[in-house]
């Protein structure tokens, strides 16, 4: 049953790391229960697991909702069983958190404890406002020094967008990839030199994955099996490294705050609208930037008639909070 529950998963393209989170809660679902079919368990079975999730493991709200759409795809989409009762399942509510937002400073300071790859990584994701996951799954062809641009493939929601590349990284960026380009030689000589390429382009272009601009720009140092294919290749670096170096200098650093891959991006989608509308890659855009301050890894756009052409598209309603909010930063502070 695991076996189809995979197939299903895969037919609908589902990310790997959901493929394995919904198998281990139908193996945790079934253990649960004495090793009994699902097919032959309720609601209230579900509800009972569900509940000892919440009452005795303590998890949060974000986990037993998941190990709750786990449940849902079995018996809809591997069963095939229609369930009426799952929908008056009570599910948990998820509590409104605020987020953690580091300030320019001390992300200069977090910045400038890291070296090597995970440094440049996290440069990158700061000035670009990538995710992790984004930014270590970056390939040569991707980034286009002469645009200054870099184009993000598959991202969230299965959608591609371009960001801005900022100056600060240009050098060192380029400097890696040289680097880089090294290693994809000695690979090529001596060892694999494959790299994994989406959906069915392997089998389209059979010699695609030994080009030099399908490769990572990112890579481990040593290779890995395929956990799908069983193919030995070298892999894109393990995101898990860059969030274990962040936080290692978030605390050589002195910040009392929980930092993370994902806390770097959280100062542009927080801040006020005058920091907002002024990077490109929050309104989409893409054109000829600047920056204020040699440590300043954010672009700014030279002009503001891209400003004023997309301000034109905003409802009315959206453009006057953008005006009243830049207004009140613009006010200047009162004596004392």
């Amino acid at each position: 049953m695991l076996d189809q529950l995979r197939e299903r998963i895969r037919l609908r393209h589902y990310s790997i790391r959901t493929e394995r989170a919904y198998a281990d809660w139908v193996r945790r679902f079934i253990l649960f229960h004495g090793k009994r079919h699902p097919i032959s368990l309720g609601a209230a079975e579900v509800e009972a697991f569900l509940t000892s999730l919440a009452v005795e493991r303590n998890v949060s709200a974000s986990t037993q909702s998941q190990a709750l759409s786990a449940l849902l795809f079995l018996y809809r989409d591997v069963l095939n069983v229609e369930l009426p009762w799952l929908d008056g399942i009570t599910r948990a509510k998820k509590p409104q958190r605020l987020p953690t937002v580091l300030t320019r400073r001390e992300v200069q300071r977090v910045l400038a404890q890291m070296d090597d790859t995970p440094a440049l990584v996290c440069r990158l994701m700061y000035g670009t406002g990538m995710r992790l996951m984004e930014a270590v799954r970056l390939r040569v062809k991707d980034v286009d020094f002469e645009k200054r641009v870099i184009t993000v493939r598959d991202g969230k929601g299965a959608k591609d967008r371009v960001t801005v590349l900022p100056e600060a990284v240009l050098e060192p960026l380029h400097a890696h990839l040289t680097r880089r380009r090294e290693l994809f030689d000695a690979d090529r000589e001596g060892g694999p030199s494959f790299v994994y390429l989406p959906a069915a382009l392997g089998r389209k272009y059979p010699n695609a994955g030994a080009e030099w601009h399908w490769q990572y720009v990112f890579v481990a140092r040593s290779y890995s099996i395929d956990p799908r294919s069983g193919n030995e290749r070298r892999h894109h670096l393990d995101e898990k490294m860059i969030q274990r170096r962040l936080k290692a200098a978030a605390a050589r650093a002195g910040i009392a705050k929980p930092v993370s891959p994902h806390t770097l991006r959280q100062l542009l989608r927080h801040a006020p609208a005058r920091i907002r509308l002024r990077h490109p890659h929050r309104a989409g855009t893409v054109g000829p930037c600047r920056r204020q301050h040699d440590d300043d890894l954010h672009a700014r756009p030279q002009s503001r008639r891209t400003w004023r052409r997309q301000s034109a598209r905003w409802p009315l309603s959206v453009t006057i909070c953008v005006r009243q909010q830049v207004a009140r930063s613009r006010r200047p502070s009162p004596p004392g």
